[in-house]
């Protein structure tokens, strides 16, 4: 078969398993679908789906790339250091919380009690890169080059805030919320170690 045709096919496959996957999301939580489950929906055999993935949590993280990247675009507007405007930042914060409300069926799946820790991990490493560079010019040493843990740390925060507000049922509004957790954001970057 010539390769083109191969990844035609290829795409196809990923696509209707990815598909497939966030319907099931829709229905129940993640840690309940099977690659069975996953297979019956998108019409394909099981071989097919090992041929791409190594279980329902690997396909879980590549079927939400797309969405993680509009995440992302949104946290990497982030600049967490305290020198932009209240305003700015806060809307900025305010579009990741708008988009988690606006995927929130998702979002309470993947990062929920029964959700995927591997997710969550892939996850918290992009947000970290993401948020990497607003913070990496001000943390950097001299000698010792830069500190990516505040990064991490300020990853984590927003990743935990994001899901204790799923948790809760995302009360008022991305823009309230957004503004409450906004200074805590900022204190956390500015902190340097002892």
């Amino acid at each position: 078969m010539p390769v083109q045709q191969s990844d035609r096919r290829s795409r196809r496959s990923r696509t209707a398993m990815e598909g497939a996957l966030l319907e099931l999301i829709g229905d129940r939580d993640l840690s309940q679908i099977s690659v069975s489950d996953v297979t019956s929906r998108a019409d394909v055999h099981r071989s097919t789906f090992y041929e791409h993935y190594t279980d329902v949590h690997d396909l879980a993280a590549s079927a939400c790339t797309e969405m993680f990247d509009q995440l992302l675009s949104a946290t990497s507007a982030l600049s967490v250091t305290g020198d932009s405007s209240e305003g700015g930042a806060s809307a900025s914060l305010t579009a990741v919380f708008a988009h988690v409300a606006e995927h929130r069926a998702l979002y309470e799946a993947l990062l929920g009690a029964d959700g995927s820790a591997r997710v969550i991990n892939h996850l918290l490493q992009r947000m970290t890169e993401s948020i990497r560079p607003s913070l990496s010019a001000r943390l950097t040493d001299p000698e010792d080059g830069p500190d990516d843990s505040a990064a991490a740390f300020v990853s984590g925060a927003l990743l935990g805030a994001i899901a204790d507000w799923l948790h809760r049922g995302c009360p008022g509004t991305p823009e309230r919320f957004a503004t409450a957790i906004w200074p805590q954001l900022v204190a956390a970057s500015l902190a340097r170690p002892a």
